[in-house]
């Protein structure tokens, strides 16, 4: 019923205003022609089933999503203007779908709730009272310093709350809280929610919930189908106009008439399961312990399931429940205990064991990118069933489970609610005798439940399947034939439903549940005071159109991330590192130490003497002689010679006569260049045979022409390759990986769904891209040092020019080519995508047409375009000068001012291109 305190604000002037909203995405409509206003001051509650469009609506209200159609006025502004969606974020808190879906899950409770404190110009003693007082409501004081990604879903949900309320709202937006919190938890959360609202009576909150019995509590109700509005009004008025007792029951009413006769009504057990005392059980376990570390999973767990019967697993949120279904599975080895199924110990290597048993994990695991009909098709092939039983068995399921509509559909494209029978069917593709099924209705509205439960009754009470589930519907666990309740890693009861209701002196199963877990629970982990306002609370900080404190809480957030993330780190530092090793030597042109063997026909001393003179050449060295031509056939074609010679009968009596003398050579050409390096080595080691053999015989060199040529190189006097290539190396991993690391850095948040924070707070384009891309620079910064230690040190390529000189043109360049990544970013909305994108275009461009290998100058067409306007061209000058021809910042004063040019380009590109809201 409407809470008394508010009855009056349904009269007041509407939170948010919505006038033909009609939003799509592609060929979907989430949203079509909706009309509605949700009165301000009170509890406003969503339900209905799941693609309706709610997380649209609200993501509409709260400014996270684009505006297509229709007009929005949220708080008396029209959230189609972009100015006053910058005002109006500090008034407004969005909490998105999932359980911590708008934290970062590497960072502390503290680090989290202080990021979200700096987003909203919180500081000093204000800062600090607001977070203090925030983290003492809801218990989590003295788990401050705890990551999120550790916290039970309750403890999640609270510090996402906590995060959300940090500036105090006028509007507080809450997508489906509660989906997969147990019950104590939930509990805690709507009381937290009821203490906020008591002291500041004004807020209004609007909420998404997939629970009937928490909808009881709200003020009003908008029920939602097939992307439209169904009825509104309060909790008791929506029963009374559809002349049912309960939410559930009111809702399915509310539903077209089709739709009615498929969700009926709340399914209960027909009858109980038959166990016979002589079947043999379907799972023994007996002891179960699993340590992961010092911290105990589940400790000593002991159940027996007879066939065919329905057991409940409940608990709180982290207490052992799925880790203890996977060790049941063969997923996990359990550190102590063991597992019967049907009488045979489980032995994850035995596929006949596995053949029996069909697992649901909690979250969707299937080909989201396959078809409906890929997925069965699939896993009826990886379960063996017999090629001619395929098609009539995926025909029984796609009848039994209500698939025929969506099979040629993407798995990924599908609702939750279909989505979950997919995966009950694909479970039970091979006949299973044994169903595990983790949380399978875990965020399902409750028509969608119905038909799930209405399947699993059957597979149960027909086909004397037994099933194995885990829950936090308690209406799902009355509808089993026992359960367990586990807290902690241990089970605190086992037994029927209606004996631990009767244990416990409670009403219901909920009440039993919250009794038995509150019993051993610690006293000094309960819930806080809910004191969440204090004196200082009212007093905002000033709007700013651009905020350091913001651009640094994103650079120090970033930072964290990268120090506690491994792979990316080691990505950083050892890669480049390694890839400076495998380049400075793979690449480079030098042609030494070539194996080579003769054919010498002429055993005279001047053959001798003639070998001589190529093996005491750096280039070559000698191997064992040939006997005839078809060994130097063979020798060559195995790769063990490049090079052979076969000096003719004769050869020293043409030399001592002064007549021509030939020498035939075979160079392996299947590397052309490499091929060519080699005929030039042994045409220049002859001509200097010839004029050492001149000078030793006749005492001086004959004159051929009267202009001689001598030739001095400038730079790399001993024209070693790698004086040039490892300058050209370093510029190809400063854009390859930095630009890498920059573009996940970004689309990582897509994928989390973290960008959501970009969308709803008052940090601004600018301010979120410099932000993240400082720490990108900072660790380039460190990746040049080291590479350009490794050359000095490991390559022994000398830094001729001044050091500083260099490093300023890597600083510009690592902010560039971050910059670039930043601009490949917005394009993409994986990582797997953006990680390929920046790989093809950074490296093909600075290999091809920056000047590594040939001058750019000499290009033509668009190689020449690209190489003008590619930022690796001018910082391979910059580097190439430096170390190669000592050149200083005077000298290279152009290629700076290109390189520098690029910034505010890509900057400004990444800006124009990133969106601030989601589509």
């Amino acid at each position: 019923m409407v809470n008394e305190r508010n009855a009056g604000a349904l009269d007041t002037k509407p939170v948010a205003r919505l006038e033909s909203i009609s939003h799509y995405y592609g060929s979907r409509t989430a949203l079509q022609n909706v009309s509605l206003e949700l009165p301000a001051g009170c509890m406003v509650g969503l339900i209905g089933p799941d693609g309706v469009g709610k997380s649209t609506l609200m993501g509409l209200v709260a400014g996270a999503r684009q505006l297509q159609q229709g007009r929005l006025q949220v708080l008396g502004g029209d959230m189609a203007d972009s100015r006053f969606r910058s005002e109006a974020a500090p008034r407004i808190a969005y909490m998105p779908q999932g359980l911590g879906g708008n934290l970062y899950h590497t960072l502390t409770i503290d680090e989290n709730i202080g990021f979200f404190a700096d987003l909203f110009g919180l500081r000093g003693k204000n800062r600090a009272n607001q977070i203090d007082r925030l983290l003492s409501a809801t218990g989590l004081l003295e788990f401050r310093d705890r990551p999120a990604g550790k916290l039970s879903g309750g403890m999640k949900q609270k510090l996402g709350l906590c995060c959300a309320l940090i500036h105090n709202p006028e509007l507080l937006i809450l997508d489906e809280p509660t989906t997969g919190v147990d019950p104590l938890a939930r509990k805690q959360f709507w009381d937290l929610i009821d203490s906020i609202r008591a002291q500041q009576p004004i807020m209004s909150v609007l909420v998404a919930t997939a629970y009937m019995e928490e909808a009881e509590r709200f003020d009003w109700l908008v029920a939602m189908d097939g992307a439209e509005i169904l009825d509104t009004g309060s909790p008791q008025e929506l029963k009374q106009k559809t002349g049912t007792d309960t939410l559930d029951e009111a809702f399915i009413a509310l539903l077209p008439d089709d739709r009615q006769e498929t969700a009926g009504t709340n399914p209960k057990t027909a009858a109980p399961a038959v166990v016979s005392a002589d079947d043999i059980p379907a799972i023994e376990a007996h002891n179960l312990t699993l340590r992961f570390g010092d911290f105990t999973a589940v400790k000593d767990v002991s159940f027996t399931i007879p066939k065919g019967e329905i057991f409940g697993f409940l608990g709180s949120n982290g207490c052992g429940k799925t880790t203890t279904m996977k060790m049941l599975t063969g997923l996990l080895t359990p550190t102590e205990g063991e597992v019967s199924l049907f009488g045979a110990p489980l032995d994850s290597r035995d596929l006949s064991t596995r053949q029996r048993v069909g697992y649901m994990s909690q979250s969707f695991s299937l080909y989201s990118e396959l078809t409906v009909r890929q997925n069965l098709v699939l896993h009826a092939k990886l379960f063996h069933i017999a090629p001619e039983r395929i098609q009539p068995r995926i025909d029984e399921l796609v009848e039994e489970f209500d698939l025929a509509d969506v099979m040629d559909e993407l798995a990924g494209d599908l609702p939750l609610g279909v989505r979950q029978r997919l995966s009950l069917a694909v479970a039970v593709v091979h006949s299973p005798e044994l169903l595990i099924l983790d949380e399978p209705t875990s965020g399902v509205d409750p028509a969608a439940r119905n038909n799930f439960w209405r399947l699993l009754l059957r597979l149960s009470r027909e086909d004397g399947v037994t099933i194995f589930i885990s829950t936090h519907f308690m209406n799902e666990g009355e509808r089993c034939d026992r359960i367990s309740l586990m807290h902690a890693g241990e089970v605190l009861a086992c037994d029927t439903p209606a004996a631990l209701i009767e244990q416990a002196g409670a009403e219901n199963l909920e009440g039993a549940f919250m009794q038995t877990l509150e019993a051993a629970i610690d006293p000094s982990t309960s819930q806080g005071d809910g004191k969440v306002l204090g004196s200082d609370s009212a007093s905002q900080p000033r709007h700013r159109r651009f905020s350091w404190q913001r651009l640094l809480a994103y650079a120090r957030r970033e930072t964290r991330e990268l120090l506690r993330d491994p792979i990316r780190m080691s990505f950083a530092f050892i890669g480049s590192a390694l890839l400076m090793m495998i380049l400075g030597y793979g690449i480079t042109l030098d042609v030494e130490d070539l194996p080579f063997a003769v054919l010498d026909q002429d055993q005279s001393p001047q053959s001798r003497d003639y070998i001589t003179a190529v093996s005491g050449s750096r280039y070559f060295i000698e191997q064992p002689a040939l006997s005839n031509v078809e060994e130097l056939e063979r020798r060559m074609q195995s790769g063990e010679l490049s090079l052979a010679l076969a000096i003719p009968p004769g050869f020293g009596k043409d030399l001592k006569r002064g007549r021509p003398a030939d020498i035939a050579v075979w160079v392996d050409g299947a590397m052309p260049f490499r091929g060519e390096t080699i005929q030039g080595y042994i045409q220049g080691l002859h001509f200097s045979y010839l004029k050492d053999l001149a000078l030793r015989t006749y005492g001086a060199v004959p004159a051929l022409s009267l202009v001689t040529i001598e030739s001095r190189y400038r730079y790399n006097q001993d024209f070693r390759s790698l004086d040039a290539m490892v300058p050209a190396v370093i510029p190809i991993l400063l854009v390859f990986i930095p630009a890498i690391l920059m573009a996940l850095g970004i689309v990582r948040e897509k994928e989390l769904g973290s960008i959501t924070n970009l969308y709803v707070t008052p940090v601004n384009r600018l301010e979120f891209l410099l932000g993240k891309q400082l720490p990108y620079i900072g660790f380039s910064m460190l990746s040049y040092v080291s590479l350009v230690l490794l050359a000095i040190f490991l390559f022994d390529v000398p830094v001729k020019g001044g050091v500083l000189t260099l490093t300023l043109g890597a600083l510009l360049f690592v902010t560039a080519t971050t910059g670039l990544g930043q601009v490949i970013s917005a394009f993409a909305s994986t990582q797997v995508a953006a990680l390929a994108a920046t790989a093809i275009v950074t490296i093909l461009p600075t290999i091809q047409f920056s000047g590594m290998t040939e001058p750019v100058s000499s290009l033509e067409g668009a190689g020449a375009v690209i190489g003008q306007f590619w930022p690796a061209t001018w910082f391979l000058q910059i580097s190439r000068g430096v170390f190669t021809k000592g050149l200083t910042f005077a000298d290279l004063q152009h290629s700076f001012l290109i390189l520098a040019a690029f910034i505010p380009v890509l900057t400004l590109m990444s800006v124009f291109l990133l969106r601030k809201q989601g589509r």
